[in-house]
């Protein structure tokens, strides 16, 4: 199995693990809830949901009614497949939760790991996050040191570009030392509302919560109710 397409399969069981869904409602979560998912077509999630099937994680279930099981044909249209998470499924996707290997500390699987802290033990957390502040602060050691070896041979722009790569790294270094602060004080990332301005704005409110760190994204138009 490639790194990809195991990233796909623990992302897919997560969101399953919240509720069954169909397949058009499983790609516009994947869009909308984990960025890393945003160029990936259905061709990419129909082998994915069957390897999941043959392996007994999930089920194929009709989500249609029977009225609508009977009208499907007629319109030319296939009935609509429900996945749902099998008890092995769960157990399957607890394990891969408790993993925190380098493979967790990596860009595309840190992104969907910490897509799922909510259903993550704080321990676990804990280690996925040092992990990956750690291979950051390499990362960013063997920058600045490149960055002094090449600076006087390169222009403007180019040198431009690597200290843009340089802060990108430094902002999530800051960003992963305030989760791992906040994690060591016992507290919770908090969903932003309405009565808490200070979470709208990033940044911890009075009750300890989290600052949010997540860009706002549009659902997917488009619209296919085959799958």
């Amino acid at each position: 199995m490639s790194r990809r397409s195991g990233i796909l399969e623990f992302a897919v069981l997560g969101l399953l693990r919240e509720s069954p869904m169909h397949g058009y409602e499983l790609r516009k979560r994947l869009n909308t809830s984990l960025g890393i998912f945003r160029a990936f077509s259905y061709g990419t999630l129909y082998p994915c949901l069957k390897t999941l099937v043959a392996n007994g994680w999930l089920i194929e279930e009709s989500g249609n009614t029977t009225e609508d099981a009977l009208a499907a044909p007629l319109a030319g249209r296939r009935a609509k497949i429900v996945y749902r998470l099998t008890a092995e499924g769960k157990e399957h996707f607890e394990e891969l939760l408790s993993q925190t290997g380098p493979d967790a500390y990596e860009d595309e699987h840190f992104a969907a790991r910490f897509a799922f802290f909510g259903q993550t033990s704080r321990d676990v957390r804990m280690r996925v996050l040092e992990g990956r502040r750690s291979r950051l602060e390499e990362r960013l050691e063997k920058m600045r040191a490149s960055f002094a070896r090449t600076r006087e041979r390169l222009d403007d722009y180019t040198l431009e570009l690597q200290r843009h790569g340089m802060e990108s790294v430094e902002r999530e270094v800051r960003w992963l030392n305030e989760l791992i602060e906040s994690e060591r004080a016992g507290r919770d990332l908090k969903r932003p509302s309405s009565e808490d301005p200070a979470q709208h704005n990033g940044t911890s409110g009075e009750s300890g919560g989290l600052p949010r760190h997540r860009d706002a994204t549009r659902p997917d138009p488009s619209d296919d109710t085959t799958m």
